[in-house]
This record gives structure tokens, C-alpha cells and sequence, in this order.
């Protein structure tokens, strides 16, 4: 059969056909990485929206012992180590005589623990040599079987100091512990491209399920172990959440005199997501609680969803206002049936910052903050 027509090269359809496969695997991998979201479900954060720490979620762990690690501060419960403000929860470092010490901080370790999921916290670090921020989580059996049987998975440490030997100022760790003949780890690092982590809030997150854990920054994967060898059997039990903010110790060393005081480590929200049956909230199912979801994505550009929960039936208002707590959107004011129910928001006509949503039900109010990005 003879073709008419022009010809067309043959690299250039062959391009053409990789180009397509390309095109389809980007937007497979779009596709499959939304499904992965969506299959997580928020099941416990805090926000840091009060004006006092929550001493029901959280455990003060106050202490000189020097963490195992030849710390120098001492871990107080005190205001002048840790306190709220503006949204963020700030950890305090102290140069200062306390105790015995040189330095005070503070330690704190949820009551809760869990088994898998997303586990992710919004920080601004601090900086300096000698200074060791770390949000980390243990096994809740170290009481039993002692460290590191127990099992240790460090979501996000820094290093700080300039020198490059120990990570820097730009570096974050992502490590597990365990027991394997004696203490065994294994961990990657990651770099930012310039300036330090102190310089504006990032994001620290771990994906943990019975098979494996991933270490993300700024959503960005940089290490991953596989679990499944016996071996890794403490991945395979609940862990708890830590927050601190070491001076000193083993691994950074002792402040030298490039290190200034007070140090902070700043947390705008810590938060654990499971996977779920389903991503798709039923509105018509009969909910056990009044109860307002952090909204997702958060940060969020320019639209985002929210989630809530109406135990019985009533007026039902929803809200968005600024920080100035003026109303800037109404997105429920009628009344409802119990039920959980999925309002978006679209901010395209606001400007980018931190805005407050409002649920009122039954008599009770609950606020929780969303972060505009643009």
C-alpha cells in the first residue's frame, strides 16, 4: 500500500509516543499520589490554638539527666521554656544557672501512642552549635524492654553549627533505632539548597506502615527503611511523640562562643493521619460527636475542604474570619441533622496569611486555624 502525503521521520513519531507516555505516567502518578492523600484520615493534632499547653495530651518530662546523651540542660515545666503564643508553640532554650546546669529547656512526649500513619509537624527550627532540636517518637513499651528494643524513630534532628562534619544549620536527620545484637540505626540526611532552618517554617514528615518508613521534607522523600525483616519487630508496635530542644550532648557537641541565647524551636501544629477505609465522608451517617476537621491540604492555595461532625440535630454555623476575628466567609448558617458533613472554601479573592474557622453546634464553638499560601 503506498502512503500519500508528507512523510513523517520516524524519530519524530518515536518522540512523540515517549512524550505521551510520559504525559500518562505524570499524571498516573498525579492521580495515584491524590488517592494515597485521600486515603488518609486526621485521627489527632494539636494546633497550638489555646493559650496554655495541653497538659491532658502532653507530658512534661522535667529532668537534668542529660538525656542519655550528655546533655547540659535541664528540662523545666516553667513558662520561661515553653508557652504559646500567636498560634505556635515555643520551646525555649536558656543560658542560665538552674539546677546544677548551665542551660534549661523543655521535653515534652504525648500520652498517646500510635501504630502506622502520617506523622507530621510544621517547625521552625533553631540554630548554633551545641543546639539539638528533635521531634521524635518512642515505643510505648521502653517501660518493659528498655531502649532501643523498644524501637526509636527520629522524624526530623538538627545538628546546628556551621561545619558540615555533623549536618549544619541547613540539615535535617531522619533515623530509626532498634536492637539487633545491640543498638543498630539507620538514617539519611538532607540538605536545604541555601540558608538555614531557621529561617521560616518547614515541614517534617514520616509515612510509617507495617512495611517500611519514609522521611519527607517540605514533602520532598529523602530516606526510606524497609521494616519487614524480624529484626525491625519494634517498627511493628505504637509509638509516642516527642518534642525537644537539647543543648549540648554527644553528638552536637558543647555552645561555643559563636552560639547565642535564647535559642527557640517553634511549632506551628503536630499532627497523625491513618489510612481509612474510604476518603469520602458519608453525610448521611449518624455521627457519635460534634467535632470540626483541620481542613486539607493546610497550607492550602486557593482552596481547601473542611470537615465536621453534628451529634444531633440543629443550627449549625460555619465560619472563616481573620485574625482580627472579622468575618471574611459564611459557609453553613442553617439548620442540620446529625451527621458528618464536607464544606470547600474557596480564598482566591483573600490574601495570603492565617485565617480562623469557627464551628458552632448544639451549643458548643470550636475554632481551629488554616494557613493561606499564595
Amino acid at each position: 500500500m503506498q502512503l500519500t502525503g508528507t512523510p513523517i521521520p520516524i524519530a519524530l513519531t518515536i518522540m512523540r509516543i515517549f512524550r505521551s507516555l510520559s504525559l500518562t505516567l505524570s499524571l498516573l502518578f498525579v492521580l495515584s499520589t491524590l488517592v494515597q492523600a485521600q486515603n488518609y484520615s486526621l485521627i489527632w493534632s494539636d494546633e497550638f490554638d489555646s493559650t496554655a499547653v495541653n497538659t491532658n495530651e502532653w507530658v512534661y518530662e522535667v529532668n537534668g539527666d542529660g538525656g542519655g546523651n550528655n546533655e547540659l540542660q535541664y528540662y523545666t515545666s516553667r513558662m520561661q521554656n515553653s508557652f504559646l503564643s500567636g498560634g505556635i508553640f515555643k520551646i525555649m532554650a536558656l543560658k542560665e544557672s538552674y539546677q546544677g546546669k548551665l542551660y534549661t529547656s523543655a521535653r515534652l512526649h504525648t500520652k498517646r501512642s500510635w501504630l502506622y500513619g502520617k506523622i507530621e509537624a510544621r517547625m521552625k527550627l533553631p540554630y548554633g552549635k551545641g543546639i539539638w532540636p528533635a521531634f521524635w517518637m518512642l515505643g510505648a513499651n521502653i517501660g518493659t524492654v528498655g531502649w532501643p528494643a523498644c524501637g526509636e524513630i527520629d522524624i526530623m534532628e538538627m545538628i546546628g553549627g556551621t561545619t558540615t562534619s555533623n549536618g549544619g544549620d541547613g540539615r535535617v536527620f531522619g533515623t530509626a533505632h532498634w536492637y539487633q545484637n545491640g543498638h543498630a540505626s539507620y538514617g539519611l540526611s538532607k540538605a536545604l539548597t541555601t540558608g538555614k532552618l531557621a529561617d521560616e517554617f518547614h515541614l517534617y514528615t514520616i509515612v510509617w506502615d507495617e512495611k517500611q518508613i519514609i522521611w519527607y521534607l517540605d514533602n520532598v522523600q529523602y530516606c526510606v527503611i524497609n521494616t519487614q525483616p524480624v529484626g525491625l519487630n519494634a517498627f511493628r508496635a505504637p509509638h509516642f511523640i516527642i518534642l525537644n530542644l537539647a543543648v549540648g550532648g554527644n553528638w552536637p557537641g558543647s555552645p561555643d562562643a559563636t552560639t547565642t541565647f535564647p535559642q527557640l524551636f517553634e511549632i506551628d501544629y503536630v499532627r497523625v493521619y491513618q489510612k481509612s477505609t474510604t476518603g469520602v465522608h458519608d453525610n448521611g451517617s449518624v455521627a457519635a460527636s460534634f467535632a470540626l476537621e483541620q481542613n486539607y491540604p493546610n497550607p492550602f492555595n486557593p482552596s481547601t475542604t473542611i470537615r465536621y461532625s453534628v451529634a444531633a440535630a440543629g443550627h449549625v454555623s460555619l465560619t472563616v474570619t481573620d485574625l482580627l476575628g472579622r468575618t471574611v466567609a459564611t459557609l453553613v448558617n442553617e439548620r442540620k441533622d446529625a451527621g458528618n458533613y464536607s464544606e470547600a472554601f474557596d480564598a482566591a479573592a483573600l490574601p495570603s496569611g492565617m485565617y480562623l474557622y469557627r464551628l458552632t453546634a448544639d451549643g458548643s464553638t470550636t475554632v481551629r486555624k488554616m494557613h493561606l499560601l499564595k
